[in-house]
Formats: structure tokens, sequence, C-alpha cells
């Protein structure tokens, strides 16, 4: 079997996170959600997010970002992202479809935009024949793997305030930024004026689910009919929850995001310098960046999974998860080693 690289979306199971849903899996509880499970997982959000919110589980990412945003938006307005966004690229027009807004996209070359940047799309208000402008969407860890700190965040969420606009948060990897910085969740969030969030949980050791969560309870007045409207409202909501629950206690997100981090940035130190490979982006979460020879990428392929992020600059990405070891570093970094000199010689 093929060692995986690819994403952390490849991992399995935490075994903690496993045990919550098999202790949950005992006797019957009310559905939708009105379980004590659904109950004790929220509780726990509002520990580390703040006791001022609203929160909704459900099945995925791009329902948590599309969902998210069409809580807060009309289809007469538009959304401002990286270029890069996961809501740009890698949501098969979810967005646009199920909100009807128009993605005002920012040129980056590391993930994160800037209020500089932004303010290009901050224009034509109260002109009808322009979209309108109402929310600013970012990415936590970033889709090159960079981690915008909390100054950022507040700049730019104060640049959409004062314009009358929301910031939505992409947080399916926050809790890898959270332990890239050694701040609190609620540090990266609640405190510097983000106004809802998409948290991730399948990519940190859980079997599905992700949440959405509003700082604002009033922005949350519609979201369980655009949850129920939008088939993502589990019947056996509790599997979900518990699962949350589980995470979010004894420090068991921050764990999984340290160690996938950690196995990162010693796959970056053991590459490093190596001739032929250049790492391209700073490593700050569970994300390498390089651009290798494209008869490398062949070779390795054949043993490992991993994406290539662009062909025409022969640049992959290699991913690390919480499940990942060190022996499996050593291993692929010596693959990469053996890869490169064979192309050398050849």
């Amino acid at each position: 079997m093929r060692k995986s690289f690819a994403s952390d979306n490849y991992a399995g199971i935490h075994p903690e996170v496993l045990e919550s849903i098999i202790r949950a899996n005992t006797g019957h509880v009310p559905s939708y959600g009105k379980d004590p499970y659904s109950e004790a997982a929220i509780l726990k959000c509002k520990e580390h997010f703040g006791e001022n919110i609203e929160v909704f589980f459900v099945f995925n990412g791009t329902a948590a970002n599309v969902m998210g945003l069409q809580a807060i938006t009309r289809p007469y307005q538009s959304v401002i992202c990286s270029d890069q966004a996961h809501l740009n690229v890698d949501e098969c027009g979810a967005p646009e479809r199920f909100t009807g807004c128009k993605l005002l996209t920012v040129p980056t070359a590391d993930g994160k935009i800037t209020p500089d940047q932004i303010k290009q799309h901050l224009i034509g208000f109260g002109d009808q024949h322009h979209s309108q402008p109402k929310v600013i969407s970012l990415t936590q860890s970033t889709e090159f793997g960079t981690v915008y700190r909390p100054e950022e965040i507040k700049a730019i969420a104060d640049l959409a305030h004062e314009h009358g606009l929301l910031l939505h948060m992409d947080g399916s990897r926050l809790s890898n930024a959270a332990a890239h910085l050694g701040v609190s969740l609620k540090a990266l969030t609640a405190d510097v004026g983000v106004d809802v969030l998409s948290f991730g949980g399948t990519k940190n050791g859980l079997m599905i689910g992700e949440a959405v969560i509003f700082f604002d309870p009033d922005l949350a007045r519609d979201f369980m009919y655009i949850r129920k409207q939008g088939m993502q409202l589990g019947s056996k909501l509790r599997f979900i929850a518990a699962q949350f629950e589980a995470l979010l206690s004894n420090d068991l997100w921050l764990q999984n995001a340290r160690h996938a981090n950690r196995m990162a940035s010693l796959l970056a130190s053991r590459i490093e310098g190596i001739p032929g490979v250049h790492i391209t982006q700073k490593v700050e979460a569970n994300a390498v960046f390089a651009v290798i020879p494209r008869e490398c990428i062949a070779a390795l392929s054949e043993r490992y999974y991993f994406h290539v992020w662009s062909e025409r600059e022969s640049l992959v990405r290699w991913m690390t998860a919480f499940d990942t070891t060190e022996d499996e570093i050593d291993q692929f970094a010596e693959d990469i080693v053996k890869a490169l000199s064979s192309h050398q010689q050849n």
C-alpha cells in the first residue's frame, strides 16, 4: 500500500474520536441534535470560542463554507477571497450556485490577502449595476500552509466592519494555525473580529463532521432552516457531536495539530538544501510545497500519494497528519533523495 502525503483527509480516525462514536452508540436519544451529546459538544465549543456563540454541526467542509456564507449574504452581493481559496478553486462552483454571490478574487503568492489588496474590491456601494461587497473570506491556515497572525486578521476584520462587511473564516485547518502560533482558537476568531467560522474536524482526526460557528447570534437566526434545506441536518447528529466533544476535550485538537505540524517541519528539515529541491513557502502548518524535477514526481508517485499543485511549475504539495510517523518522514525523505540522485545520473 502506498503511503500518503497527499492530504490530512487521507488519514483515519483518531482512536479517542473513534471511541467517542462507540460510546455514543448506546441506547436511544432524541434525533436532529436534541440529544445530550450535541449539548455537550456545544458547551465544549463555547469553552474554546466564547459563550455568546451559536454552533451548528454539518457533514462536510463544503457545506460549512457555503451555508455559513448563505446565512449572511443575499444573491446580489459578493464575497472577496484569495484566488487560491478553497471557495474559488475546490468547491465546484458551490458557493456561486447556492449563495448566488459573485466571488471577487485577490491574487496571492502565499495564500494570504492583505487590506490593501482587498480595497480594490470595496467599490460600487449603492450602485444597482454592481454586485455589492458583503463578505471577506479568509482561509486559516491557507491553501499554501501559511498562517494569518491575530493582528493580520484583526486588520482585515476592522476593514470589513468599517465598510459594513462581515468576515468569514474557512477554518478547516484552524487548529494547525493555532498550534503553530501557540494561541487559543478564540484568539484567532472571536477576539479578532471573525463573524462566521467553518471549523474543521475531518482534517484533524474526525471521521466526519464540521461545525459552523456564528459569533453574533443574530447572524444565525435563520441557519436552522438553511441547514435543513441544504440537506445537512443529520438525524443521528449525536455521532458528529460526540466526535467534537472528544476533539475539544483534553487538548486533543491541539495535540493532533501540533504533531501534524511537527511532521511537516521535520520533512522540510530533511530535504531543505538538497540540490534539485526548492521549498517555495514557509512551513508553518502541516504542508510542504516544493518544486522538484518532473521525472522525480513520476518516480515518487509509484510509492506515495501526493498532489501535484502545478504541473507547469513542477510544484508538489506534501501534507502530514496526526498519525504521520517520524519513520515515514525519514523513509520519504530518503526516497526523495534517491529519486533526485537517479534523475541526476540520467
